[in-house]
C-alpha cells in the first residue's frame, strides 16, 4: 500500500544530531521505519539493523532479493568490536586508515543483527560513512543502520534526493535531502576474513590506496554471478541498468562508428553516452556527454546520474565507451559493465 514519503531538508553544514529533521528521521528509524539519507558515496535506504521487520521493509521497498546481504553503517570505529567475533590486525589497519569513508570491511559477525541483514551468512559488512548527515542520523538514532542504495533493485543508484524519490516515493517513510553525494559510486568492499584481504567490489577506495596501508591485496576474479551466497552487495544480480539497453564498446572510435552504422542500418535509434574526446573523434554531438576522459574521477562521480538520464532519450540503444580500470576506473567500469546489455570487445 502506498504511503506518504516525508521529505526532510538538512544542509551538510547544518547537520547535527540535535537538528529537528535529524531527530524526526531518527525517531522513524527507532520505530522500525525506513529512511533514505545521503552518504559520501550514494544515498542509502536505512533501517534498524537489529529489527527483522524493519529490514523486511527495505527489501519490500527496493523489490530486492533477500539472499543479497546488506551493509551495516555504524557511527564509531570503536563500535566494530561490539558487532564482530574476530577483528584481525589488517582489518584494524584499514579501519584506522579509511574510516570514516568509502570502505566496507567484511568480518565474522556476532549474533547482533537481524538474520535478513546478513542473508543467513556468518559474516557482516560494516562501514562508517563520511557524511555529516549520515553521521548525525547514526548518532541521533543510536542504532546500527543497514543501508543499501536507495533505489529500486537493479536500477542506477541515487546520488540526489530527487533520484531517491523517482524510485521510492510512496514506498518509504522519509528521505533526508542533504544535497548531492560526493564519490558517486558505492563503497569498496573488502573481505577481511581471509588471510590476505580480497576486494569483492571496487569503489571509492582504490586497490592502490588499500595496498599503501596493508601491502598486497587480492581482487575477486569475477563478481560471482552464479554464486549461491554472495558475500557482498552487488555480486550476484544485474545492477545499475536503465530501461534503455547500454552497449559498452571496448574498442576505439572507428569501431564504435561501425557498431553505430550497423545498428542504424537495422532500423535502430541509437544514442551516444561518451566522453568529450570520443565525441570529437567521431565528429558527433553526443546525447549525453560524460565529460573529459582525462578526469575519470568526475565521470565516476556522475555516472549514475548519466545512467538515469539514458531513459529520457528517445532511442532504442545507447553506446558508451570503456575506460582504463586503473584507480577509480575499476569502480567506474564495474558499474558500466554491470549496467550493460552488451559488451563489444572486437
Amino acid at each position: 500500500m502506498k504511503k506518504e514519503t516525508k521529505k526532510f531538508q538538512v544542509p551538510m553544514n547544518d547537520a547535527s544530531k540535535d537538528h529537528k529533521d535529524i531527530q524526526k528521521a531518527a525517531t522513524l528509524l527507532q520505530a522500525g521505519e525506513v529512511v533514505a539519507f545521503p552518504t559520501e558515496t550514494v544515498y542509502g535506504l536505512g533501517a534498524d539493523a537489529t529489527n527483522n521487520q524493519a529490514i523486511d521493509k527495505i527489501f519490500e521497498a527496493k523489490a530486492r532479493p533477500q539472499d543479497n546481504p546488506l551493509i551495516v553503517h555504524i557511527g564509531s570505529k570503536s563500535d566494530v568490536e561490539k558487532y564482530v567475533s574476530d577483528y584481525p590486525f589488517h582489518a584494524k589497519q584499514l579501519v584506522e586508515a579509511f574510516w570514516p569513508g568509502a570502505l566496507t570491511v567484511i568480518l565474522p559477525a556476532k549474533d547482533a543483527f537481524a538474520r535478513n541483514v546478513t542473508a543467513g551468512l556468518t559474516t557482516v559488512g560494516l562501514r562508517m560513512p563520511d557524511h555529516p548527515v549520515a553521521q548525525a542520523i547514526l548518532q541521533a538514532s543510536d542504532l546500527p543502520i543497514a543501508a543499501p542504495s536507495a533505489n529500486l533493485s537493479g536500477k542506477p543508484s541515487p546520488i540526489t534526493a530527487e533520484h531517491v524519490l523517482q524510485d521510492l516515493d510512496g514506498r518509504i517513510a522519509a528521505v533526508v535531502d542533504g544535497g548531492p553525494t560526493g564519490v558517486g559510486v558505492e563503497s569498496t568492499v573488502v573481505d577481511c576474513t581471509a588471510e590476505r584481504p580480497i576486494i569483492l567490489r571496487p569503489g571509492g577506495v582504490t586497490k592502490a590506496d588499500l595496498e599503501e596501508v596493508i601491502g598486497t591485496i587480492d581482487v575477486a576474479d569475477h563478481l560471482l554471478e552464479e554464486a549461491d551466497a554472495p558475500r557482498s552487495p552487488g555480486m550476484k544480480y544485474k545492477h545499475y541498468a536503465p530501461d534503455v539497453p547500454i552497449w559498452v564498446i571496448a574498442g576505439d572510435a572507428p569501431q564504435m562508428a561501425l557498431v553505430y552504422e550497423k545498428l542504424i542500418a537495422e532500423g535502430k535509434r541509437v544514442g551516444y553516452m561518451i566522453s568529450e574526446e570520443r565525441a570529437e573523434a567521431l565528429h558527433v554531438n553526443p546525447d549525453i556527454s560524460l565529460g573529459s576522459a582525462e578526469n575519470v574521477t568526475e565521470i565516476t562521480k556522475n555516472i549514475y546520474a548519466h545512467l538515469r538520464a539514458v531513459d529520457q532519450l528517445d532511442v532504442d540503444i545507447v553506446l558508451t565507451e570503456s575506460f582504463s580500470k586503473q584507480g577509480i576506473g575499476q569502480a567506474l567500469m564495474n558499474r558500466l559493465e554491470r549496467a550493460a546489455s552488451e559488451i563489444i570487445i572486437d
